[in-house]
């Protein structure tokens, strides 16, 4: 079996050394959310199969259930919501807002609202304008 080594880039001579997992490009099908190993081998036997379980069932030489479960299972993984991106914590400094803004994490209007949120006095607090 092949296994990469080093990662190298020859714009700017970075080297990354270690042993890194390759999974085949199909692995993953597009448009669906990552698969485990399992998971991709099973989809890639249950399209070839059509479908049929009881085909599925002597291939893998598993019982019937066992090839259910495996259809749950992977019913299951390609209906999990994706899992979504950890929000950043909420600025509290005009620098933070505006690096947040950089990075694409706030829009302009929203880092505006929270800067001018960020600079109100406790006096203006309670104003209600």
């Amino acid at each position: 079996m092949l296994a990469v080594r080093e990662l190298h880039c020859s714009r700017c001579e970075l080297s990354l050394r270690g042993d890194f997992a390759l999974s085949p490009p199909e692995t993953v099908p597009s448009g669906l959310p990552p698969l485990t190993e399992d998971q991709a081998a099973f989809l890639r036997l249950f399209v070839r199969s059509r479908g049929n379980l009881t085909e599925i069932e002597r291939t893998l030489g598993v019982s019937y259930p066992t090839v259910r479960a495996k259809v749950d299972d992977l019913i299951r993984a390609i209906e999990a919501p994706p899992a979504s991106p950890e929000a950043p914590p909420a600025p509290r400094t005009r620098h933070e807002v505006l690096t947040q803004i950089a990075a694409g994490q706030l829009s302009a209007a929203q880092g505006l609202a929270l800067i001018r949120r960020l600079t109100r006095t406790p006096s203006q607090e309670g104003d209600t304008q």
